[in-house]
């Protein structure tokens, strides 16, 4: 059996009609055809999202990436997105199973694969401090009402209110984690002014007290004298 070679513009045409069409990308799309195409295809989504956050690090478009943490992100991504999809896509095979769908973990699976190529766009979304995180939820939100809707034929209206309730519990995480950052930062901020102002104070007693000796130095002389 001979090597399949990667075709990159059909992949590239692929994740823009997911993004431009998600409707009828998702209704059309292939419930089965097997696993490799869709693994090729999130691990390849990986490594553009891995490159997105090294060249948001590398720009410091974004707090919290270092150099490293952004060129290993091209590394890691591709690898997390191979491993990680098996597992996501296992929960929402089980979701979609509960709100009554009839299609196959494969399906799920397949669902998932294509709707990273969301992700890039996301991940420069995030830039904008909050603002894009409610940008990137609301996508994640609409595009799995999307799927649950155009490829497991499920009511809309179930389907908003299930994936609206998880994009507001992400939200109200995000939004903690984000709080809780902010309130680090000030302490940190607080402490290092208090530090500051510590260090100043020290050094004026040690002034105070070098101009206190040289005076009583003096005065001893005179003495002698």
């Amino acid at each position: 059996m001979g090597k399949r070679d990667i075709d990159f513009a059909a992949m590239l045409q692929t994740a823009i009609n997911v993004i431009t069409s998600p409707a009828a990308f998702f209704r059309e799309m292939p419930r089965t055809g097997g696993f490799g195409d869709p693994l090729l295809f999130m691990v390849i989504m990986g490594g553009v999202s891995g490159l997105v956050q090294a060249i948001v690090g590398i720009l410091g478009l974004k707090t919290g990436i270092g150099f490293g943490i952004a060129i290993l992100s091209v590394i890691l991504y591709p690898i997390l997105f191979g491993v990680l999809g098996f597992i996501g896509a296992a929960f929402l095979f089980l979701l979609w199973k509960l709100m009554g769908s009839q299609e196959s973990y494969e399906t799920a699976y397949r669902c998932l694969a294509y709707f990273t190529a969301l992700i890039p766009v996301t991940t420069f979304l995030d830039v904008i401090p909050t603002v894009g995180t409610l940008i990137s939820i609301a996508l994640y939100t609409y595009f799995f009402v999307i799927m649950s809707a155009e490829t497991h034929k499920l009511p809309s209206q179930k389907a908003w209110v299930v994936f609206g309730a998880l994009g507001g519990i992400v939200l109200l995480l995000n939004l903690g984690a984000g709080m809780s950052e902010r309130r680090h930062a000030r302490e940190k901020m607080n402490y290092q002014r208090h530090m500051e102002e510590t260090t100043q104070e020290m050094r004026k007693r040690s002034e105070e007290t070098r101009k206190a000796l040289e005076d009583l130095r003096k005065q001893m002389k005179e003495k002698k004298q």
